[in-house]
């Protein structure tokens, strides 16, 4: 049952972390947009949810906890920043100081990334409160 449950969330779930880790990236990048020689970055998102729903996520540092019983639950974390291949932002316009950060682009992607973020939970919840009606006895 449990695994019919997170085979039917599942692609919300990996779709979720990965927008939140973009917001920290984009987050980043605002933060240091007045940071001589800081270089903006961002990671594919098409790329990373297509290789995370794969299974192409690692293991707790590498390793896998030992399990005793096949229905144990993974202890995989998915979406750790350090695991996404980070780009480089070309800038439109390159500052003095060597700064690729484009402060109306970054905006807009954090708005957008944003907008993305809350259609993914309201897509969840209405997968969510779908399961518990079909639970639901009538």
């Amino acid at each position: 049952m449990i695994d019919k449950l997170d085979g039917a969330l599942r692609m919300h779930q990996l779709a979720l972390g990965l927008r939140a880790e973009r917001q920290q990236v984009l987050a980043n990048n605002i933060a240091n947009a007045d940071t001589p020689s800081f270089k903006a970055r961002d990671f594919d998102f098409a790329a990373e949810l297509s290789k995370a729903a794969q299974g192409g996520q690692g293991l707790v540092g590498g390793q896998g906890l030992r399990t005793t019983d096949a229905r144990h639950l993974s202890a995989r974390l998915e979406g750790l920043a350090s695991e996404r291949e980070l780009l480089y932002r070309m800038p439109a316009q390159p500052s003095m100081d060597g700064n690729t950060v484009d402060m109306d682009f970054e905006r807009g992607q954090f708005a957008d990334n944003a907008v993305r973020y809350q259609t993914s939970l309201t897509l969840m919840n209405s997968r969510i409160q779908g399961l518990k009606s079909a639970l639901q006895p009538e």
